[in-house]
């Protein structure tokens, strides 16, 4: 009958009986040895999975600490025995690095007495004439001094802009390394002195109504301003073939000859990215000039300066007007995700505004490459105007200027900043 039928097992063995009471137990014993197993197993693939999942969190901040360290300025240029905490200019006199002494200028070529020039990042500058050791004839030169004040970081930032103009190497519109001082106090870098300077005084100057003045003509035609044009672009290849790029174009970071000879400076962005191989985003320049992606925090590249490019061009078309005029600028990003840019001056003429609005494309992959721009350019030339002077009735007022640019922080003069 159905209720007095024996319940079988779960599973049976193989050959066993229903009634096979021996079989049954071997069932159950294969159950308790199976069950715990597989659950040991589990237990361990779990395990497993975490500590994987453990490691995963922990590895993005070990690689982020490991590229702080590749951050960091590179030694090469300091002996490797002297640690940050230890630098001082005391040590790098007794350890004479080579890389040093390759650049070493005798003082007793240096003309005395200095002429102070003015106050830079690292201490004061100074204007005097370097004796030609053949009997040729002196050169003017700008002497840079390292504070007798400077900290270790001060004195390792001295050094290291040293060492990079070095292997940067020379180029016509690069402002020249001459040599350095460091076998005794205080340090000292020698540059090439360009008169009258500052391409931004310049413009203003332009503004006058003085033709000339020390021999060097206030004047800038259309064509000119495509000269200038063309020369900082040549400097901008010459750090790109480097896999460098600028970071902050601007009329107030390049000197100006009087044959018109284009220098550029401020190259201190530079000089971090041939450290870290990394341009350094955070670092500080004027909100007016900064490409979208930057004043975004994104990646930078060369056509971030393609973009700063334009900006100088409307600079120097308008002989140092400042950008964005009626917008404040920490609103200028609001501005531009409007899709707004300048308009086009009454002293630009439209080929040239063409070529400024292909550099302020919002999408930095559609904006020119420096040689696309270099076309452009050259063709833009050859249709300017090399006659009409270039004329802009109003006077810049520096202290307004600043205001309404947006570089209160930073002063406008002849620093001789080259890097």
């Amino acid at each position: 009958m159905d209720d007095q039928r024996t319940r079988l097992p779960a599973r049976t063995l193989l050959g066993c009986a229903s009634t096979d009471q021996l079989c049954i137990v071997r069932t159950y014993q294969y159950e308790v040895i199976v069950v715990p197993v597989f659950l040991v197993g589990v237990s361990i693939i779990l395990l497993v999975i975490i500590l994987w999942l453990r490691y995963r969190r922990r590895k993005p901040d070990e690689d982020d600490q490991r590229q702080d360290v590749q951050r960091k300025p590179s030694t090469g240029y300091i002996n490797h025995a002297i640690s940050l905490e230890e630098l001082s200019m005391d040590q790098v006199l007794r350890t004479r690095d080579p890389s040093l002494q390759a650049f070493e200028i005798p003082r007793s070529r240096i003309r005395q007495p200095l002429q102070l020039s003015g106050e830079g990042r690292f201490g004061p500058i100074y204007r005097t004439q370097l004796n030609d050791p053949m009997g040729g004839k002196e050169r003017d030169v700008v002497i840079k001094r390292l504070r007798s004040s400077g900290g270790a970081q001060e004195v390792r930032d001295f050094l290291q802009r040293v060492s990079f103009q070095g292997w940067l190497g020379q180029h016509p519109n690069i402002v020249e390394l001459l040599g350095c001082c460091p076998n005794e106090k205080p340090f000292c870098m020698l540059l090439e002195s360009i008169e009258p300077g500052s391409l931004l005084q310049f413009l203003w100057d332009c503004r006058r109504d003085v033709m000339s003045m020390d021999g060097i003509l206030y004047d800038l035609t259309e064509c000119q301003v495509y000269s200038i044009a063309l020369q900082v672009l040549s400097a901008l290849e010459f750090l790109q073939q480097r896999k460098l790029f600028h970071g902050d174009i601007a009329a107030r970071n390049i000197l100006i000859h009087r044959n018109l000879t284009a220098k550029l400076i401020g190259l201190g962005g530079a000089c971090e990215m041939r450290q870290t191989e990394i341009f350094p985003s955070r670092r500080p320049a004027p909100l007016k000039w900064m490409a979208p992606e930057r004043l975004l925090r994104l990646p930078v590249s060369a056509k971030s300066d393609v973009w700063s490019f334009g900006i100088l061009l409307y600079e120097m078309i308008t002989l140092g007007a400042p950008p964005y005029p009626e917008i404040p600028p920490n609103d200028i990003l609001q501005h531009l995700q409007r899709g707004n840019i300048m308009k086009r001056p009454s002293t630009c003429k439209p080929a040239m505004y063409n070529i400024m609005k292909t550099c302020w494309l919002w999408k930095a992959p559609e904006r020119p490459s420096l040689p696309e721009l270099r076309k452009r350019l050259e063709a833009g030339k050859k249709g300017s105007n090399d006659k009409t002077v270039l004329q802009v009735p109003e006077l810049v007022v520096p202290e307004l200027y600043a205001g309404v640019a947006g570089t209160e922080f930073m002063r406008i003069e002849n620093d001789y900043t080259v890097l």
